[in-house]
């Protein structure tokens, strides 16, 4: 099995789980550290002569994170895919497993045993924090409805504001994000890089949460530790 891998949670996967069987991944594929595969280009902007130059047997890809006119142009030139499009943590474990199943793995790897047993041990949350989740800046654009990583948020007890949004990134002004009167702000450190320098000083006197977006956008063997990780970031808010 030869496989190339055009969404980062995925290449994570599919390295844990299938050792070798990976030939080429985005640039963005920033784990697991140390990869050696080919480099096929970025996830919006692939390189598709070199991705079919690698001769994959199947190429991984996710309906929000690639372009469908890329998925196209393989699928004419003979390529099998395998398209992703979680929306909800259940979602993400349920096809995760499908998916290495698929990929010829022998059972299930333990770092899918040990996610689903952290997200189902979960208890409900009782008293949700009301919260805006920029995902970039300039313009501001937000988490909106249907999301994975809302429902990620949710799961550990943050609501998010603009769940209802018919838009899945909506692209309020900043008046209208204060307008919300929002408990938290979660400042996730990708797609857009928020640091404690950048993206608090724009919501003066709401708390903020910087967390990591591998483990509120990620659907891999991040989600293992990711309810731990994420309610310890959740906790520690600045102003």
């Amino acid at each position: 099995m030869r496989i190339v891998s055009l969404v980062p949670s995925l290449t994570e996967a599919v390295a844990a789980t299938l050792p070798g069987a990976l030939v080429g991944a985005t640039d963005w594929c920033t784990h697991p550290a140390g990869l050696d595969v080919a480099r096929v280009g970025g996830s919006k902007y692939p390189d598709l002569d070199r991705i079919l130059a690698l001769r994959p047997d199947v190429v991984l890809v996710n309906v929000e994170e690639n372009r469908e006119q890329d998925a196209d142009a393989l699928r004419a030139a003979g390529v099998e895919l395998y398209v992703t499009y979680p929306r909800t943590v259940d979602e993400a474990l349920a096809e995760l497993g499908r998916l290495l199943a698929a990929l010829g793995a022998p059972g299930e790897p333990d770092w899918l045993t040990a996610a689903r047993a952290a997200w189902a041990a979960l208890p409900a949350p009782t008293a949700p924090r009301r919260a805006v989740v920029p995902v970039w800046r300039r313009p501001w654009i937000v988490l909106g409805g249907g999301t994975f990583a809302g429902d990620v948020l949710r799961r550990v007890g943050v609501a998010n504001v603009y769940a209802d949004d018919p838009e899945r990134y909506p692209r309020p002004s900043l008046a209208d994000l204060h307008a919300q009167a929002a408990d938290l702000i979660v400042l996730p450190d990708e797609p857009y890089a928020f640091t404690g320098d950048d993206g608090p000083e724009a919501f003066p006197g709401t708390p903020c949460a910087l967390v990591s977006g591998r483990h509120l956008t990620w659907y891999g063997p991040s989600l293992a530790e990711a309810p731990t990780l994420l309610a310890a970031q959740l906790a520690r808010t600045c102003h």
